[in-house]
Order: C-alpha cells, then structure tokens, then sequence
C-alpha cells in the first residue's frame, strides 16, 4: 500500500460544493490480503473510537474498498484525537486496479496531509503484524497537536472569521503577519487578531505607550495610578516617593502578557529585585502606585461596551494531601488547557516570578497547603500565563461603562481593552479606590468567548457590525465561466461590457490576470490562485473569472460562491488526466462552478448541450440559458414559464424574458463573429450577453461592448485572429481538442479558397484523442504540416507527430502532410507555400510565437 499522490482542497471542489476542506490521496493498495474480521479486531485495539463503525461484514464492498473505507476512517479519527473533529469522507475507485481516491475533511491542511500519510501507516502495519506501536501512535497525535497549534487561527481571529462566517461574509487568509480578508475587492476589510483596518496607527503607538497613555487620561479626568519611569535603580527611592510610597508595582514599560511585573511590592529589597527583572524585558521600567483589588478587563468596540470578564491570576487551591507542585500538575491536566493562546486556558508554567510569589505566601513547590487554601503562582491574570477569567458583563456598574467607553475613544481605539482594578466592578470605581490601570490594543477575546466561569459572549459581533455596517456590501459580483471551448473569448467579452459600466474589472484568463486595462501576471492563470488576486485587490469593483478544470481538480474554487456561473459546453478534452476519464466525469466536475452559485444569482447555461442542460437539477441559483436554435424546446419551455435566455434569432443576439424580446444586435455587426462567419464566436457573444444581463448591465452597454470588442492579437490572443496578408489570410485559434478543431470546421467551410492547417496536440491526451485530431485536419485542410509542442509532457520525440499523421491517413491516404517538428519553421513553411485566396490555420502551442512571425510579415508587406 502506497501513496501515489496527496492533494489539499480549500474550495467548493469536485467531492463537495460545501466542504471545502479536503484531503485527497491517490492510494495504490498494491497487492494485499485481509481477513477483515480479525483484522477489524486489531484496529480497534489500536484506535477505539472505530469500534462502533464495523464494516467487516458489509457483503456490498470488496476487500479493496474496504482497506480504503479503512485508511479514510483512520485518517477522520487521528484529527478527532487531537480537537480536529471532522465527519466528511468517501472513496473512488479509479480505472487502475487497485487504485483508489480516498478523500476526508480536514481542519488544518498540514494535519490532514499527515493523517493521511499515518492511515496509511497503521493500516499497513496492521496488515503485515496485526498490530501498531503504541509509542508510534502516541508520536504521530503529538505531531498532529503540535501541527494543528501551528496551523490554527488564534482564538480571537477565529471567533470573528466564524461571525463573519455566519454572516456570509466570505474570508481570505493574507499569507502574511497573520492579517485576513474579510470580503472581496473594494468592499474588503482586514483585521490582525484585532486590529482592524480601522484601528488608527497613532492609538496603538499611544496603548503601547503606557506612561503617555496614563498622562492623557490623567489630563482627562480618568482615576490612573500615580507613576513613573526611570532607567536605573538609583532613582528607585525617589520614584517610590513620588507615586506615594509602599505598595507599588514595578514592570517594563514596553512589556506584555505579564511579563517582568511584579505587583504589590513593599520594600526597597523586593523593589531592587522587582526593577532587574522588569529590565529584562524592558530598558525602561515603570514604578506605580499599587491599587489593591480585583482585576478586570472591559472590552470596548466602535465605542461601546461588550463585555468585562474579571481575570484571576494562576492559582491552585490546597487539598491538604498535595505537594503544590502535584497541585500544579493536576491543574494541568484540565482538557481545556494548552500551550499559548490555543486553548480555552493556557497551562501554568514556574517560573522565576512564580518562586517569588510562593515565598511571599510562606510556600514552596514541596509545601502542601491545607485544604481550601488558594496559592497564587504569577503576579499578574493574563490567561496567557495561566490566569482564569470570570464573566462579569451583567454585574457592571453603568458608571462604568460611561468611564470605559470616555477611556476607549480618548485614545482613539477602536477596539480597547481597558484593564481596570477594583474591589466590585458593580460599584463606580471613584468609589472602590480604582483605578484605569491599562489600555490594550489588540486586546484578546479568549477571556470574553470562552470564560472559565460565567456567560459565553459573543464579541466578535460587533466587530463585523463595525466593519461592514448593515446594509453595507461585503462582496463584488463575480461572473465565473467554464467549459470546455470558448472559456477565454467570452471571459474577455464579459469583461469588456462590463467595462462599458464604469467600473473596474479584474479578470483572469489563460493569458494572463489583468485589473482594468493592466497586465498584473501573464500565463495561464485560470485557477484559484489567480481568482484570489483579483479579489484581494482593494480597487477590484467586478470579478470575471475563466475557471479551468485543472484549477478546480488542484485545489477547488478560489472563492465562495459566485454570483453568475457560465458553462459554455463540455466536450471531450484532457480525458484520463486527474482520474477524469469519461465526459460525464468532466460535466460534473464543471458543473462545480454554477452549483456554487448564489441562490440570488444566475446559472447560465448552453441550452444545445445536454451534458450542460443537466446541471440546472443542481443548481440552487436561478436558471437562464443560451441557444444558438430560436426554436429550442427547452427554451421556448423556459420563457413560458418567465424565465431569461438569449437566442440567434433572425441573424440577431436576442434576450428573451417571458413575453417580451430585447434584441441587442445583428450578427454581422458584431466584429466578434466575422462577419456572422464564426458561428461558435456568435454562441460565445450570447453568454456573455446574458450574463451581463443577469447583472443588470443595460442593453445599450451590452451594445456597446459588443459593437468594440474584435478578436484580435490584442483582445483575443489566440482566439479566432485573423490576419490579412495580401494574397492570402492567416488564422491564430488555440484549438487543441475535436470540438475546437470542428468549431474552425466550421469557419472553414465558408471560407472561398484552399485551406492549409498547421496541427499539433499537447502530449498528455490519450493516443485515440491525438488521432481523432488528425482525421478532424485532413476533413479540414488541403494541405497540412505536422508540429510538436516545446514541452512534450512525457512523450518522446516524433510521438504526437506519428499519431497525428495516423490519424490524417486513416482519412485521406493522398492529402500532402509534411512534418516539421518545430513550430516556428512549420509555420514559416505553411505561409511561404499559401497560394493566393487562401488560408493558413495555426493551431499554436505558443501563441505570441506564432502571432510574431505572422505579424512580422505583415509589417514587411506594408514597408
């Protein structure tokens, strides 16, 4: 048993539309044995949590299928042990015996990679010994703990990206300081833990700034302690004097999570000790008044309260057996502790602070306090130091939210956290002695969301409502196009009339990514890294965005949902690549795209394909479709009942909805279809029309759009270009599979002079796709020249170049065929031969090459 391939999904993909989640590994069970029963025995021994899922005595699966139920089931439970709890699985079978697509759920994309790799383990050595090593399963959950830790958000991006979840408001991971994106495009906002977008700079240098913090609010009227800062421990006594003597605190002025302070210092021996260790973490150290009380942290959000949590420090509480050090081992213990900020509360760790403070209490680590007794081990209540934190937010004195809210806004925050010392948080604090203490940028929300003691509170709500204000749109309309022919051409067409609007446009294609009239990055960027650019990008008003099936089977979807989806057609092409091997397989994995449209938006599809006729039982959006046949009985059933389409009708692009028509333009004036020549172009102008139209572009931008897009090398590289070279035509179109080859048929036909063709076929299709290709050219062509790609994916030389000149044989044993391997000399040969009225087909690998050397020779025929 072995793995051939592992692949990560973070989109709605081909398994799923709404588990976007995925781990998918190609697994080639190799030759194998198993007697299930015992077998199924032994697994239990190693992972309990599978007994209650025996499919041993399933009589409807192989023992192949079963070994792969088996590896998906290990790989689900592994996550569940370490907090990753999923649900989601199945397998396939491809046509390889024995090898089969094994796809589960996962949390965090490194974890998931390695469950897969540790099912596979176990269930190898389960098969070949009948058991697995305890030792090796307890490190592969270590492992599996520290990778979902260093892959997870933190507790207070989650609890907001899952309220923007709720809210769907679609996310985005930035890739970098940890920042993400809430929406799309221009309606985007960002937040950093939580600092947000809107979080001015000069607040956060003024929260860091405690000594400044204090002097404001001091100027305010705010009750903050006494304080001051000094550089070196000969100005202790006078600052001890000057905040008013013994009890004092001592801590780095640019210190965090509790590091360095030491509270409630009351001699100059404990100060001197206070000031070297606040040192440590700090050149500066501030010395203040220590307010006696309980600690609190108040969260303010756009300038309202949310909640208070008091916060007590790390503690354990005597049972009159324990040593404190068992006390502290078992306190540890408690399921809901971890490292850091991971968990619901952080494990306590000793340090040096700790000692001290135990001393001061008459304890050691060895001391066994009586029962009841409360020992405290850190200075501070930071959670991050094993503190707990007690909800508080119904029990607050409405004083004191005007106090904390005055505080918030003082500062210019819009997210504080506002730590406050008094005896009884119900009280107003001019009257308890209290004090404003702190003012946090970035403040955590773990206290607020998931308190040790108290009510959950729903924080991150306001933060969205702060953000995105009701009303307030969080996406940009995304137009995303498919199928197998024609994707490119209308991707550039809808983005062209959407234009025609005003707005910005950011489109991807296999040419390239622009935004507006910009080239960002140029290549064949069709999948979801391409999409996420354009919708990371803040100017991005609109996205159209040509979706490829490699994309999809890679990685799934680079958005959420989109809200018009286009399938052109689906024909075959790159049939038998990525387990894809029937047409059907690939209807369905094109299908991805109009099922993940938005329930308010449009499905459209190509009412003269079947495959594609089919997806409209699946979609939750709302149907339109497209026919180049006025009299298609699907549509005229369709505009029956209300619903939108646009068909060829009397040689004019029509839109239909219920009883009315809007014709939008004659055929022959649109340059796209030459002249009404290029039948599929007139196809591709009617998606693209009814897609904008489903987005409320207007008839005359619709218009307008079509009537100044031409397929040319500079809208329509490699799509349908054609050049006149005086004597003869030459025609740029990126064909490569039998439905492209018949859509230029087509052209050809209408065409009053010889036709030359200039073939060649990427490597990796199947030998009977290369040589239908060729019997399609010699049906074509007069004349052919036979080519090869540069990159000749996995084929040796003359390969591709012999099934193609089969395939020209097999129909016309006489039509001359000349092979020339490199395609910039085919071409070369191909134009130098063309006779007059004639036309030279290229069917490009490199499409700027071959515009080049055409181009070029028409400069040289007009100088």
């Amino acid at each position: 048993m072995k793995i051939l391939k592992i692949q990560t999904l973070r989109g709605s993909n081909y398994w799923s539309i709404q588990r976007h989640q995925l781990v998918v590994v190609r697994l080639d069970l190799e030759g194998f044995q198993v007697q299930r029963t015992s077998f199924y025995q032994s697994l239990c021994k190693v992972l309990p949590s599978l007994a209650g899922k025996d499919i041993a005595q399933r009589n409807d699966i192989s023992d192949a299928d079963f070994l792969a139920e088996i590896v998906k089931d290990i790989a689900i439970a592994l996550q569940g042990y370490v907090g990753m709890k999923v649900d989601f699985g199945t397998i396939r079978p491809t046509v390889e015996h024995n090898v089969y697509q094994v796809v589960f759920e996962y949390q965090t994309e490194g974890a998931g990679r390695y469950a897969a790799r540790a099912a596979v383990r176990i269930c190898t050595s389960i098969l070949e010994t009948g058991t697995y090593a305890t030792q090796e399963l307890q490190e592969d959950l270590k492992d599996l703990r520290d990778i979902r830790l260093d892959g997870q958000l933190g507790p207070s991006t989650e609890s907001i990206v899952a309220e923007a979840k709720a809210k769907k408001i679609p996310w985005l991971e930035l890739g970098s300081r940890a920042m993400i994106q809430l929406g799309y495009g221009v309606h985007q906002s960002r937040i950093q833990a939580t600092l947000s977008n809107k979080t001015g700079i000069l607040a956060v240098e003024l929260a860091c700034d405690k000594e400044g913090t204090k002097s404001i609010l001091r100027a305010s009227g705010v009750p903050v302690p006494r304080g001051t800062t000094i550089r070196s421990p000969k100005y202790l006594e006078d600052a001890i004097g000057e905040v008013g003597g013994f009890p004092i605190v001592i801590k780095p002025l640019n210190g965090n999570h509790g590091r360095g302070i030491t509270i409630d210092v009351r001699t100059i021996k404990e100060a001197i000790a206070a000031f070297d260790m606040a040192q440590e973490v700090s050149e500066e150290v501030i010395v203040e008044r220590f307010h006696t009380g309980r600690d609190h942290r108040v969260l303010v959000i756009n300038g309202k309260f949310v909640a208070v949590a008091e916060r007590v420090p790390a503690n354990v509480t005597g049972d009159g057996v324990s040593t404190i050090s068992q006390l502290i081992e078992i306190t540890n213990q408690d399921p809901r502790r971890g490292d850091g900020h991971d968990n619901v509360l952080t494990r306590i760790e000793i340090d040096r602070t700790s000692m001290d403070i135990l001393a001061r209490q008459g304890f050691t680590l060895d001391s066994v306090p009586p029962k009841g007794q409360i020992c405290y081990l850190k200075a501070t209540a930071n959670l991050s130091t094993g503190g707990v934190s007690v909800d508080r937010t119904d029990e607050i004195h409405p004083e004191n939210i005007w106090l904390a809210e005055r505080v918030a806004r003082i500062i210019g925050l819009d997210i504080a956290g506002i730590d406050v010392v008094t005896e009884d948080i119900s009280l107003p604090v001019r009257q308890t002695d209290g004090a404003i203490v702190e003012v946090n940028a970035a403040p955590g929300f773990r206290m607020h969301t998931a308190p040790s003691i108290g009510t959950p509170r729903n924080v991150a709500a306001p933060v969205i409502d702060m953000l995105f204000p009701a009303g307030a749109p969080t996406r940009v309309p995304i137009v995303a196009i498919t199928g197998t022919n024609g994707k490119t051409t209308t991707t550039r067409l809808i983005a062209h009339i959407f234009k025609q609007t005003g707005k910005r446009v950011g489109y991807t294609t296999t040419d390239g990514i622009y935004i507006g009239e910009c080239l960002v990055e140029k290549g064949d960027t069709t999948g979801p890294y391409s999409a996420q650019v354009i919708l990371r990008d803040p100017t991005v008003e609109v996205a159209i965005l040509e979706t490829a099936r490699g994309g999809i089977l890679r990685s799934g979807l680079g958005f959420d949902g989109c809200d018009v989806g286009v399938v052109m057609n689906v024909a075959a092409d790159h049939l038998g690549i990525g387990d894809i091997d029937t047409i059907e397989d690939l209807a369905r994995l094109k299908s991805v795209v109009v099922k993940t449209a938005l329930p308010s938006g449009y499905a459209v599809l190509n009412a003269d394909d079947p495959l594609v006729v089919a997806m409209a039982e699946e979609v939750e959006a709302k149907v339109a479709y497209f026919s180049m046949d006025a009299e298609n009985l699907l549509i005229k059933s369709h505009i029956a009942q209300g619903g939108l389409a646009a068909v060829y009708e009397n040689g004019f692009l029509t839109i239909l909805k219920g009883d009315w028509k809007l014709r939008i333009e004659e055929a022959v004036n649109v340059p796209l279809t030459l002249g009404g020549r290029a039948a599929f172009n007139i196809q591709n102008s009617l998606a693209a029309s009814l897609a904008a139209f489903a987005q409320d572009v207007e008839i005359e931008q619709i218009r307008q759009g079509l009537a100044t897009f031409v397929a040319s090398s500079a809208q329509t590289p490699g799509r349908m270009n054609l050049f006149d070279l005086g004597k003869y035509h030459a025609l740029v179109d990126y064909a490569h599979n039998p439905a492209g080859f018949k859509a230029i048929a087509d052209f050809i036909q209408k065409w009053n002079g010889e036709a030359i063709g200039v073939i060649g076929a990427p490597g990796d299709r199947r030998d009977e796709d290369i040589i239908e290709l060729g019997q399609l050219a010699a049906s074509m062509f007069q004349r052919i020249f036979i080519k090869e790609d540069k990159d000749l994916r996995g084929r040796a030389p003359r390969a591709v170049a012999e099934l193609l000149r089969q395939g020209v044989e097999e129909v016309n044993r006489n039509i001359p065929c000349i092979t020339i391997l490199d395609e910039a000399e085919a071409l070369a040969a191909a134009l130098d031969s063309a006779p007059q009225s004639s036309l030279v087909v290229v069917f490009p690998d490199k499409v700027d090459l071959a515009i080049g050397i055409i181009e070029s020779r028409k400069s040289k025929m007009s100088s």
